[in-house]
């Protein structure tokens, strides 16, 4: 098994992280998070320029077709700037479940198009989630009305907006009728798509997740590097490294156990639903740790509204909460681990 990225993954990660460190810098998220709806449409368009809406649309389609191993790259430089915008919702998680609708479903390829060329907001209203996130500025809501998928025009549900920690993630309670001419998909075929979509939503915020502890990690060390007690750096003293030490090592720790998952997904293996709940959890607890010990090595005011450390920090908070919570994730991976028989070990893991 070979999970490692190629030359031109890893190229077009860095030209992501160099186009979201000018469109994604901490003083453009404050602006962003100031405004009603906490979305940009300038910044909406100068995604699109980028292609970046096109990712994992099929090339007949308009888009690039990459698969679920080169969104576990794109998500972790979305969290580690924080992106303002819900394009791991629309581009990877929406287009995701559009494509794998049957042939011949109606607005299917139209959809598709308009999700390449970023004219079209999509929210996911998955049963897993009790609210929506971006439900108010999307066009189109692809929602759930038991194993039945719904695609609904904005105009035709009412929303409700409920507070989220995170300013740049909007959440709202969705209200609406279930009509057979928003119907897109019912039965096996619907609970197929439900569940793809949750694995597909799940791997989207454990990338997040781990991006957005790498960044809170960088913030630290840049800190403590500047901050000085006793005429010394304060990064100088022994606990202070230990924290950071602790941290860097949860991320690498992490970095495995998320591609993993990514390539399970990208496979179609049978075990990938317990790989990306573990991924989850392992980004997630790596992202805790990190908000924790950065607050403790910004002497306890990186919680506070002045420093950038915060914005980061309430992203993996609501992050790590969405998508199934960590009782759920757990069960996902103990129904995997402790059956009779499991292919458990180093062995098993990594094997073809």
């Amino acid at each position: 098994m070979d999970f490692t990225f190629t030359d031109d993954q890893l190229t077009f990660r860095e030209a992501v992280s160099r186009f979201l460190m000018t469109e994604a810098a901490p003083e453009r998220l404050r602006e962003i998070w100031d405004t009603d709806t906490g979305r940009s449409p300038e910044l909406r368009k100068n995604i699109a320029e980028q292609g970046l809406t096109a990712l994992s649309v099929p090339e007949d389609c308009g888009g690039l077709g990459m698969d679920d191993v080169a969104w576990a790259l794109m998500t972790q430089e979305l969290g580690y700037y924080a992106l303002p915008d819900s394009l791991a919702d629309a581009a990877y998680v929406a287009a995701g479940l559009i494509t794998a609708l049957p042939a011949g479903t109606a607005s299917r390829e139209e959809w598709l198009a308009r999700i390449a060329e970023g004219s079209i907001r999509i929210a996911v209203g998955h049963p897993v989630n009790p609210l929506v996130a971006d439900a108010n500025p999307a066009n189109l809501l692809l929602l759930a009305d038991g194993d039945a998928v719904h695609a609904v025009p904005r105009e035709q549900v009412e929303v409700e907006a409920n507070p989220s920690i995170d300013l740049s993630r909007r959440l709202a309670r969705v209200r609406w009728t279930p009509a057979t001419a928003t119907l897109i998909a019912d039965g096996e075929t619907g609970r197929a798509l439900w569940a793809q979509t949750l694995n597909r939503g799940v791997l989207s915020a454990a990338g997040q997740l781990l991006g957005l502890a790498q960044r809170m990690l960088d913030l630290s060390v840049d800190y403590v590097a500047q901050r000085k007690q006793f005429g010394k750096p304060i990064g100088s003293f022994q606990a202070v490294k230990h924290h950071l030490a602790d941290v860097a090592t949860k991320i690498e720790f992490a970095k495995p156990v998320l591609y993993r998952a990514a390539y399970a997904l990208a496979h179609g293996e049978a075990g990938a639903d317990a790989r990306v709940s573990h991924a989850k959890l392992a980004c997630g607890e790596a992202a805790w740790l990190a908000a924790r010990h950065g607050i403790q090595v910004h002497g306890a005011m990186g919680y506070t509204w002045e420093v950038d450390l915060q914005m980061f920090m309430k992203r993996a908070w609501a992050l790590d909460a969405s998508w199934g919570d960590r009782g759920f994730h757990k069960a996902r991976v103990a129904n995997a681990i402790l059956v009779e028989g499991a292919a458990l070990g180093p062995g098993q893991t990594f094997e073809e």
